[in-house]
Protein backbone atom coordinates (compact mmCIF):
# COMPACT_ATOMS: atom_id res chain seq x y z
CA UNK A 1 0.00 0.00 0.00
CA UNK A 2 1.37 3.54 -0.98
CA UNK A 3 1.39 6.78 1.19
CA UNK A 4 -0.47 9.43 0.41
CA UNK A 5 0.21 13.38 1.69
CA UNK A 6 0.29 13.92 4.63
CA UNK A 7 -0.19 10.28 5.90
CA UNK A 8 3.43 10.38 8.41
CA UNK A 9 1.14 13.06 10.34
CA UNK A 10 2.25 16.21 8.46
CA UNK A 11 -0.37 18.80 7.21
CA UNK A 12 -0.92 19.64 4.32
CA UNK A 13 -0.63 23.24 3.47
CA UNK A 14 -3.90 24.36 2.68
CA UNK A 15 -6.39 21.69 3.65
CA UNK A 16 -8.05 23.47 5.49
CA UNK A 17 -11.44 24.92 3.33
CA UNK A 18 -13.43 28.42 3.74
CA UNK A 19 -15.94 27.80 6.41
CA UNK A 20 -18.82 29.74 5.48
CA UNK A 21 -18.73 32.72 7.80
CA UNK A 22 -19.80 36.09 6.53
CA UNK A 23 -17.86 37.85 3.59
CA UNK A 24 -14.51 39.58 4.21
CA UNK A 25 -14.45 43.53 3.99
CA UNK A 26 -13.42 44.48 0.69
CA UNK A 27 -11.31 47.41 1.71
CA UNK A 28 -7.84 46.61 1.59
CA UNK A 29 -4.82 48.50 3.17
CA UNK A 30 -3.94 49.07 -0.47
CA UNK A 31 -5.35 49.70 -4.03
CA UNK A 32 -5.67 46.11 -5.33
CA UNK A 33 -4.92 47.23 -8.81
CA UNK A 34 -1.38 48.17 -7.18
CA UNK A 35 2.05 46.36 -8.17
CA UNK A 36 3.52 44.18 -6.28
CA UNK A 37 6.65 46.34 -5.63
CA UNK A 38 9.31 46.58 -2.65
CA UNK A 39 7.87 49.70 -0.91
CA UNK A 40 5.97 49.21 2.07
CA UNK A 41 5.11 46.58 4.57
CA UNK A 42 5.66 42.96 3.03
CA UNK A 43 2.43 42.13 5.69
CA UNK A 44 -0.49 44.47 6.83
CA UNK A 45 -3.51 43.75 8.46
CA UNK A 46 -6.13 46.44 9.95
CA UNK A 47 -9.20 44.83 12.06
CA UNK A 48 -8.89 41.48 10.85
CA UNK A 49 -11.21 39.24 12.83
CA UNK A 50 -12.16 35.74 12.31
CA UNK A 51 -15.07 34.68 14.35
CA UNK A 52 -16.08 30.83 13.57
CA UNK A 53 -19.03 28.92 13.57
CA UNK A 54 -20.55 28.63 17.43
CA UNK A 55 -19.13 32.40 18.26
CA UNK A 56 -15.51 31.31 19.08
CA UNK A 57 -13.75 34.51 18.63
CA UNK A 58 -10.16 33.33 17.00
CA UNK A 59 -8.66 36.52 15.86
CA UNK A 60 -10.20 39.95 17.44
CA UNK A 61 -9.08 43.29 15.17
CA UNK A 62 -5.46 42.27 14.55
CA UNK A 63 -3.65 45.49 13.03
CA UNK A 64 -0.11 44.46 12.16
CA UNK A 65 2.40 45.47 10.05
CA UNK A 66 5.81 43.14 8.87
CA UNK A 67 8.62 45.09 7.67
CA UNK A 68 10.74 44.13 4.54
CA UNK A 69 13.74 42.37 5.15
CA UNK A 70 12.92 41.36 9.07
CA UNK A 71 12.23 37.93 10.78
CA UNK A 72 9.38 38.64 12.27
CA UNK A 73 8.19 36.23 15.39
CA UNK A 74 4.46 35.95 15.74
CA UNK A 75 4.55 34.32 19.11
CA UNK A 76 2.02 33.70 21.64
CA UNK A 77 1.07 30.89 23.26
CA UNK A 78 -0.77 28.00 21.88
CA UNK A 79 -4.51 28.38 20.86
CA UNK A 80 -3.91 32.42 21.10
CA UNK A 81 -4.96 32.88 17.25
CA UNK A 82 -1.64 32.25 15.46
CA UNK A 83 -2.32 29.53 12.95
CA UNK A 84 -5.69 31.29 12.33
CA UNK A 85 -4.41 34.75 11.40
CA UNK A 86 -1.36 32.94 8.75
CA UNK A 87 -4.45 30.72 7.18
CA UNK A 88 -6.70 34.34 6.42
CA UNK A 89 -3.42 35.67 5.15
CA UNK A 90 -2.70 32.55 2.64
CA UNK A 91 -6.97 32.80 1.81
CA UNK A 92 -7.19 29.53 3.16
CA UNK A 93 -9.77 31.09 5.30
CA UNK A 94 -12.09 33.86 5.01
CA UNK A 95 -11.89 36.65 7.74
CA UNK A 96 -15.44 37.85 9.41
CA UNK A 97 -13.93 41.55 9.13
CA UNK A 98 -10.92 43.50 8.50
CA UNK A 99 -8.50 42.93 5.59
CA UNK A 100 -5.08 42.25 5.43
CA UNK A 101 -2.75 42.92 2.30
CA UNK A 102 0.73 40.63 0.99
CA UNK A 103 3.20 42.71 -0.91
CA UNK A 104 1.07 45.39 -1.29
CA UNK A 105 -2.03 43.40 -2.40
CA UNK A 106 -5.39 42.63 -0.47
CA UNK A 107 -5.29 39.39 -0.27
CA UNK A 108 -7.63 37.17 -0.61
CA UNK A 109 -8.75 39.32 -3.65
CA UNK A 110 -5.23 39.15 -5.00
CA UNK A 111 -4.09 35.75 -3.75
CA UNK A 112 -3.61 34.68 -7.57
CA UNK A 113 -0.92 37.22 -7.94
CA UNK A 114 0.59 37.72 -4.29
CA UNK A 115 1.16 34.06 -3.70
CA UNK A 116 3.81 32.83 -6.26
CA UNK A 117 6.28 35.24 -4.40
CA UNK A 118 5.38 33.51 -0.97
CA UNK A 119 6.49 30.05 0.49
CA UNK A 120 4.67 28.55 3.49
CA UNK A 121 5.08 25.85 5.64
CA UNK A 122 2.37 25.62 8.08
CA UNK A 123 1.43 22.00 10.66
CA UNK A 124 4.49 20.47 8.87
CA UNK A 125 4.50 19.17 5.04
CA UNK A 126 2.87 17.10 3.56
CA UNK A 127 4.47 13.94 2.17
CA UNK A 128 4.82 10.72 -0.24
CA UNK A 129 6.51 8.44 2.24
CA UNK A 130 7.12 5.95 -0.62
CA UNK A 131 8.76 8.49 -2.75
CA UNK A 132 12.14 10.28 -2.11
CA UNK A 133 12.95 13.65 -1.30
CA UNK A 134 13.92 14.20 -4.80
CA UNK A 135 11.16 12.87 -6.50
CA UNK A 136 8.71 14.40 -3.45
CA UNK A 137 9.80 17.89 -4.76
CA UNK A 138 9.45 17.01 -8.83
CA UNK A 139 6.02 16.60 -7.90
CA UNK A 140 5.74 19.77 -6.04
CA UNK A 141 7.47 21.37 -9.12
CA UNK A 142 4.97 19.79 -11.75
CA UNK A 143 2.21 21.06 -9.96
CA UNK A 144 3.23 25.10 -10.65
CA UNK A 145 1.56 25.57 -13.85
CA UNK A 146 4.10 28.59 -14.26
CA UNK A 147 6.99 26.12 -13.75
CA UNK A 148 9.46 25.33 -16.48
CA UNK A 149 9.86 21.50 -16.53
CA UNK A 150 12.88 22.14 -18.88
CA UNK A 151 14.81 23.34 -15.53
CA UNK A 152 12.99 21.55 -12.97
CA UNK A 153 16.03 18.96 -12.38
CA UNK A 154 17.79 22.08 -11.40
CA UNK A 155 15.55 23.66 -9.63
CA UNK A 156 15.50 20.89 -7.48
CA UNK A 157 18.62 20.32 -6.90
CA UNK A 158 19.26 23.61 -5.88
CA UNK A 159 16.65 23.38 -3.70
CA UNK A 160 17.81 20.18 -1.58
CA UNK A 161 21.26 21.76 -1.38
CA UNK A 162 19.75 25.00 0.08
CA UNK A 163 18.41 23.38 2.72
CA UNK A 164 21.47 20.57 3.44
CA UNK A 165 19.55 17.78 1.92
CA UNK A 166 21.58 17.06 -1.43
CA UNK A 167 22.66 14.24 -0.04
CA UNK A 168 19.73 12.59 0.95
CA UNK A 169 18.37 13.35 -2.24
CA UNK A 170 17.74 9.63 -2.77
CA UNK A 171 16.53 8.41 0.13
CA UNK A 172 12.84 7.61 0.65
CA UNK A 173 10.87 10.68 2.51
CA UNK A 174 9.42 7.86 5.41
CA UNK A 175 13.13 6.88 6.30
CA UNK A 176 14.04 11.42 7.07
CA UNK A 177 14.26 12.17 10.68
CA UNK A 178 11.42 14.83 11.56
CA UNK A 179 13.93 17.82 10.98
CA UNK A 180 14.49 16.33 7.79
CA UNK A 181 10.78 16.54 6.79
CA UNK A 182 10.55 19.58 8.02
CA UNK A 183 13.95 20.69 5.91
CA UNK A 184 12.19 19.29 3.19
CA UNK A 185 9.20 21.02 3.42
CA UNK A 186 11.26 24.30 3.33
CA UNK A 187 12.86 23.36 0.10
CA UNK A 188 9.58 22.58 -1.18
CA UNK A 189 8.58 26.95 -0.19
CA UNK A 190 11.66 27.30 -2.05
CA UNK A 191 11.79 25.90 -5.82
CA UNK A 192 11.42 29.53 -6.96
CA UNK A 193 12.04 32.84 -5.82
CA UNK A 194 9.89 33.86 -2.64
CA UNK A 195 10.00 37.36 -1.21
CA UNK A 196 8.20 36.35 1.79
CA UNK A 197 8.45 32.88 3.64
CA UNK A 198 5.66 32.05 6.32
CA UNK A 199 6.34 29.08 9.01
CA UNK A 200 3.96 28.23 11.46
CA UNK A 201 5.82 26.37 14.03
CA UNK A 202 8.56 25.12 11.91
CA UNK A 203 10.72 23.38 14.74
CA UNK A 204 7.26 21.52 16.98
CA UNK A 205 8.19 18.14 17.66
CA UNK A 206 12.51 18.51 16.92
CA UNK A 207 15.00 17.63 18.79
CA UNK A 208 17.85 20.55 20.10
CA UNK A 209 20.12 19.52 16.79
CA UNK A 210 16.78 19.70 14.45
CA UNK A 211 15.70 23.31 16.09
CA UNK A 212 19.37 24.64 15.69
CA UNK A 213 19.17 23.45 11.82
CA UNK A 214 16.40 25.36 11.11
CA UNK A 215 17.31 28.51 12.88
CA UNK A 216 20.36 28.47 10.87
CA UNK A 217 18.44 28.20 7.87
CA UNK A 218 16.35 30.72 8.76
CA UNK A 219 19.13 33.34 9.60
CA UNK A 220 20.80 32.36 5.99
CA UNK A 221 17.34 33.12 4.25
CA UNK A 222 16.43 36.47 5.94
CA UNK A 223 20.67 37.52 5.10
CA UNK A 224 19.88 36.57 1.28
CA UNK A 225 16.85 39.52 1.84
CA UNK A 226 13.92 37.31 2.34
CA UNK A 227 11.47 38.21 4.64
CA UNK A 228 10.50 35.79 7.36
CA UNK A 229 7.53 35.44 8.98
CA UNK A 230 7.92 32.84 11.83
CA UNK A 231 4.72 32.02 14.29
CA UNK A 232 5.78 30.20 17.50
CA UNK A 233 4.80 29.55 21.18
CA UNK A 234 8.88 29.72 22.29
CA UNK A 235 9.76 32.34 23.60
CA UNK A 236 13.78 31.15 23.45
CA UNK A 237 12.91 30.51 19.53
CA UNK A 238 11.90 34.08 18.98
CA UNK A 239 14.52 35.63 21.10
CA UNK A 240 17.70 33.68 18.92
CA UNK A 241 16.29 34.16 15.36
CA UNK A 242 14.01 37.08 15.18
CA UNK A 243 14.47 41.17 14.59
CA UNK A 244 10.92 41.86 15.03
CA UNK A 245 8.16 40.10 17.36
CA UNK A 246 4.36 40.43 17.80
CA UNK A 247 2.77 39.30 20.52
CA UNK A 248 -0.54 37.23 20.76
CA UNK A 249 -2.81 36.25 23.25
CA UNK A 250 -6.46 35.05 23.60
CA UNK A 251 -7.17 36.37 19.75
CA UNK A 252 -5.73 39.70 20.66
CA UNK A 253 -2.07 41.57 19.55
CA UNK A 254 -0.68 42.89 22.95
CA UNK A 255 2.29 45.16 21.39
CA UNK A 256 4.65 44.55 18.45
CA UNK A 257 8.56 45.77 17.54
CA UNK A 258 11.66 44.93 17.47
CA UNK A 259 13.10 42.16 20.11
CA UNK A 260 15.35 44.46 21.22
CA UNK A 261 12.97 47.49 21.46
CA UNK A 262 10.49 45.08 23.65
CA UNK A 263 13.10 43.87 25.58
CA UNK A 264 14.82 47.62 25.87
CA UNK A 265 11.81 48.91 27.73
CA UNK A 266 11.58 46.64 30.58
CA UNK A 267 14.38 46.25 33.46
CA UNK A 268 15.37 43.13 34.17
CA UNK A 269 15.86 41.08 37.12
CA UNK A 270 19.02 42.31 39.25
CA UNK A 271 21.84 40.79 40.00
CA UNK A 272 24.56 40.01 42.56
CA UNK A 273 27.68 37.76 42.62
CA UNK A 274 29.11 36.94 45.91
CA UNK A 275 31.19 34.69 47.80
CA UNK A 276 28.04 35.36 50.31
CA UNK A 277 24.47 34.98 48.47
CA UNK A 278 22.78 33.26 51.15
CA UNK A 279 23.32 36.34 53.48
CA UNK A 280 22.68 38.34 50.75
CA UNK A 281 19.56 37.06 49.55
CA UNK A 282 18.59 37.96 53.08
CA UNK A 283 19.27 41.39 52.99
CA UNK A 284 17.73 41.58 50.14
CA UNK A 285 14.59 40.39 50.92
CA UNK A 286 14.34 42.12 53.75
CA UNK A 287 14.36 45.00 51.52
CA UNK A 288 11.60 43.56 49.42
CA UNK A 289 13.26 41.63 46.82
CA UNK A 290 11.20 38.81 45.35
CA UNK A 291 11.90 35.80 43.52
CA UNK A 292 15.30 35.13 44.65
CA UNK A 293 17.45 32.35 42.91
CA UNK A 294 20.17 31.44 44.96
CA UNK A 295 23.41 29.20 43.24
CA UNK A 296 26.85 28.61 44.83
CA UNK A 297 28.45 32.56 44.25
CA UNK A 298 25.48 34.38 42.57
CA UNK A 299 21.72 35.37 43.19
CA UNK A 300 19.51 36.95 40.99
CA UNK A 301 15.91 38.86 42.09
CA UNK A 302 13.37 40.90 41.31
CA UNK A 303 13.82 43.99 42.75
CA UNK A 304 11.28 46.42 43.77
CA UNK A 305 9.86 48.79 41.21
CA UNK A 306 10.73 51.57 43.14
CA UNK A 307 13.90 50.46 44.57
CA UNK A 308 17.32 53.01 44.42
CA UNK A 309 19.91 49.90 43.47
CA UNK A 310 22.58 52.07 44.47
CA UNK A 311 20.77 52.04 48.45
CA UNK A 312 20.26 48.35 47.68
CA UNK A 313 23.97 47.99 47.37
CA UNK A 314 25.10 49.96 50.13
CA UNK A 315 22.87 48.00 52.55
CA UNK A 316 24.43 44.65 51.40
CA UNK A 317 28.03 45.91 51.78
CA UNK A 318 27.29 47.44 55.25
CA UNK A 319 25.76 43.81 56.07
CA UNK A 320 29.25 42.73 54.89
CA UNK A 321 28.49 41.08 51.94
CA UNK A 322 31.42 40.79 49.57
CA UNK A 323 29.94 42.65 46.70
CA UNK A 324 31.93 41.61 43.13
CA UNK A 325 29.12 42.26 40.93
CA UNK A 326 25.73 44.26 41.28
CA UNK A 327 23.52 45.45 38.92
CA UNK A 328 20.79 44.92 36.25
CA UNK A 329 20.62 41.86 33.89
CA UNK A 330 19.75 42.61 29.89
CA UNK A 331 15.92 41.93 29.91
CA UNK A 332 15.01 39.10 28.02
CA UNK A 333 12.09 38.46 25.61
CA UNK A 334 10.25 36.52 28.66
CA UNK A 335 10.74 39.21 31.00
CA UNK A 336 9.25 41.39 28.64
CA UNK A 337 5.77 38.94 27.94
CA UNK A 338 5.56 38.25 31.41
CA UNK A 339 5.63 42.60 32.18
CA UNK A 340 3.16 42.63 29.28
CA UNK A 341 0.61 39.87 30.03
CA UNK A 342 1.33 38.56 34.13
CA UNK A 343 1.88 35.44 32.65
CA UNK A 344 4.24 33.28 30.78
CA UNK A 345 4.58 30.00 28.54
CA UNK A 346 7.29 27.49 27.37
CA UNK A 347 10.45 29.10 27.07
CA UNK A 348 11.89 26.42 25.45
CA UNK A 349 9.57 23.81 24.92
Amino acid sequence: MTDSPGSDGAGPVGGEAVDGAGPADSTGPVDSTGPVDGAGPVIETRGLTKRFRGGQLAVDRLDLTVPAGSVFGFLGPNGSGKTTTIRMLLGLIEPTAGSAALLGRPVPRAARAVLPQVGALIEGPALYGYLTGRDNLVRYDAADPSADPRTRGARVAAALDRVGLGAAAGKRARAYSLGMKQRLGLASALLRPRRLLVLDEPTNGLDPQGMREIRSLVRELAADGTTVFLSSHLLDEIEQVCTHVAVMTGGRLITQGTVAGLAAGVRGRLGVTTPDPGEAARVLKERGATDVVVTESRLTCEAPPDADLAELNAALVLAGVRVRAFGPERASLEDAFVALTGEGFDVAG
